[in-house]
């Protein structure tokens, strides 16, 4: 027998939205020159390595956000715990409502998102760097 979703990736990302704050490509900019702003960049690595990066972003695989958000867990990561602003993007803004959802209802505040992500972050022109994985060994 077929699943029966009952709630699908729009809704909950219309949820999500309709929660969260959700900054513009331009606002984001200029926010993220303020030292009490972390972007929180939750795209998978091989996306970063292909794409490029926000220069000073947090890398945060969408997989880990709720352990290295809590303080309680072995993998949690002091960036989060810090008294700023955490502004999620991924690469073209659906991850990163439902991030900076999950991350306001665990707690986390203030969260905001990047509507079109990092797309838009790039075609506004912020400023982006190539990124390269460490090498093994």
């Amino acid at each position: 027998m077929p699943q029966n979703i009952t709630r699908g990736i729009k809704a909950l990302i219309d949820e999500a939205n309709a929660e969260i704050e959700t900054l513009n490509a331009k606002d984001a900019i200029e926010i993220s020159r303020n030292g009490d702003v972390v972007i929180v960049d939750i795209r998978d690595p091989r996306e970063i390595e292909r794409d490029g990066r926000i220069p000073g972003a947090f890398s945060c695989t969408r997989g880990m956000l709720e352990f290295w958000i809590d303080p309680q867990s072995p993998y949690a990561k002091p960036v989060f715990q810090e008294d700023k602003k955490f502004v999620f993007h991924c690469a073209g803004g659906l991850r990163s409502a439902l991030a900076a959802k999950t991350a306001q209802d665990m707690g986390l505040k203030p969260v905001a998102h990047i509507a079109g992500g990092y797309a838009a972050w790039r075609d506004a022109g912020g400023p982006t760097e190539k990124w390269e994985p460490k090498k093994k060994g």
